[in-house]
Formats: C-alpha cells, structure tokens, sequence
C-alpha cells in the first residue's frame, strides 16, 4: 500500500519554461552591427559595382549602375594568366613556409618545453619581424638581391647564376617574399598545437619500441594537423591576394604581377571600378573552392 501510493503521488517533473534571456541579444548586438557595417556592408557594394557599366558620354571613373555581367567573362579573359599565378605562387611559398615552420615550431614547442628562457626567446625572433612595416621588410629584401649586392655576385661567381641573370623580378624572388613574410602565419598556429601536446604520448610510443621516425609520422604530425591546416590557410589566403611582392617597385616585374596587381592597377590607375571589383569578387570566390575542398580533405571542418 505504501508503495502504491507512493507510486501515485510521483509524476513528471514540470519544468518552468525558460524565460528568454535579452542579455545575451543585447551583447550581442554590437559585434554584429560590426559585422554588418564593415564587412556585410561593402560585402554587397563590391558586388553591385562589378556589375556597373560606363556612364554615357562620361567622364573617366564614371559608371553607373547596372548587370553587366560581361565585366566577368572580360577579366577572365584579360588576366587568368594572373590568376595562375596568383595561385601558383601561393601554393609553392605555403609549402616552403611549411617545410620551414614545421621544424621550427617543433624546436620551439616541443624541444624547447623545459627551458622556457630560450623557447621566449626564440618566439620573439619569430614574431619580431612584425615589428618592422611589411613594406619596408619587401624593400629591404629587393636590395639585398640588387644586381650589386655580394649575394647575387656570389651566386654568378658560383655560375647559379648567368653572368647577365638577376634575381629581383623573377618568380624566385616573388616566392622568397611571400614566403619570407608569411612565415610567422605558418609557424605560429602549428607551435600552439605542438605546445600543448601531451609528450607522454611520444614515451608511449618509445615503450613500444618504435622509432623516432615512427613516432613522430604516428603519433606527432596526426595530432599537430589542426595547426597545419590553420598555418596554411593563414598563409596561402593572405598570399592569394598579395600584390605588393610581385609589384615591380619591390621583388617582382611586370612578368611576374599577380591578380592583386591587376585589382591594384584597375582600381588606382585605370579607374575601372567594375573590372577592379569583379576581379576581386572572383578572386574570393576561388579562394572559398579551394579552402573548402582543403578543409573537407583534410577533415578538419570544424576550423571553418
């Protein structure tokens, strides 16, 4: 009888129904307004210019609005060759810029754990070169590569390079520059995951008597691929729309510009807004394909 009564008297607990929080609205509201003024914003702008066409006895820089949509199939056939480029340089300065901070993040992450003086210190040499202006870091480069500097006198002497080559103009120089600037992007994000790793998973690995090697392509690089794939989208994007190393004024020439020189010289000397906009709006949409279909490769969807 007990029993049943107790039995019953129990029921379903009613919960109070949430009250819906405002707070987090409200907090919310200045990131998004944010969001909407300074990226939505011209966001949209950029994609209505690219469909402007010229003003009607106009003067230059004088459009209107309109759906031109032949402004695309125009910059495509004008300046694909840029956009290889483009690509194919910032593919081979991600891969440099891996080989290169890979090792380095390494030294510094895992290494370097037990003295944290020297793994300070070695940060510090990798984030100083933000202290210097990006251009004046490309400018200082295009001098030491001068036709008169001693390491371009060194390599003719050596016959790397011809007795009339250069160094400065070349897609050489281009890459060396992306991948020189964007290195920090590359080692940075892949020393955080290093850092936090659990080495006891690598005395795992030598208590099953496998080799360093083993381990480390096991073991180290599986759960370091997070920081892989932030490094080479920090590094290949920024790369992708990089006008300044392949600019004739620093490392690059006129063989070498990349489709953010052609949405430079639109936009600031031609003053072919629609063109300089529809680049750009081509340009972002293939880096979107190609980051999306890295990212599902790689399984690491959840960076986005």
């Amino acid at each position: 009888m007990a029993f049943a009564a107790f039995g019953s008297t129990a029921g379903p607990v009613e919960q109070a129904p949430r009250r819906r929080s405002w707070v987090a609205l409200v907090l919310l509201l200045p990131g998004l307004a944010y969001l909407a003024l300074f990226f939505l914003t011209p966001l949209v702008s950029l994609v209505l210019t690219s469909f402007q066409e010229p003003v009607e006895f106009g003067d230059v820089g004088q459009f209107q609005q309109a759906f031109k949509i032949e402004n695309y199939a125009t910059v495509i056939e004008a300046y694909w060759p840029h956009f290889l480029r483009a690509f194919g340089y910032a593919i081979v300065a991600t891969i440099a810029a891996l080989l290169i901070g890979y090792p380095l993040a390494y030294f510094i992450g895992v290494k370097c754990r037990s003295k944290p003086l020297l793994q300070a210190m070695l940060l510090t040499l990798v984030i100083a070169p933000f202290f210097i202006s990006f251009l004046l870091r490309t400018l200082a480069w295009k001098q030491l590569m001068a036709d008169d500097t001693p390491l371009v006198q060194a390599l003719k002497s050596l016959s790397v390079l011809p007795a009339d080559g250069h160094l400065t103009g070349t897609a050489f120089s281009v890459i060396f520059g992306l991948t020189y600037n964007f290195l920090p992007f590359m080692t940075l994000p892949i020393y955080t995951t290093l850092e936090r790793l659990d080495t006891r998973y690598l005395e795992a690995g030598a208590d099953l008597y496998a080799s360093p090697a083993t381990t480390f392509w096991k073991v180290t690089l599986p759960l370091s691929l997070p920081g892989i794939v932030s490094g080479t989208l920090l590094t290949f994007i920024p790369a992708s729309g990089d006008y300044i190393n392949a600019s004739s004024s620093f490392l690059g020439s006129a063989q070498t510009q990349m489709v953010g020189n052609a949405i430079e010289a639109n936009f600031l000397g031609l003053l072919n807004y629609p063109e300089a906009a529809a680049l750009s709006v081509i340009l972002m949409g293939l880096i979107l394909v190609i980051v999306g279909i890295y990212v599902r490769r790689t399984g690491t969807e959840d960076l986005l």
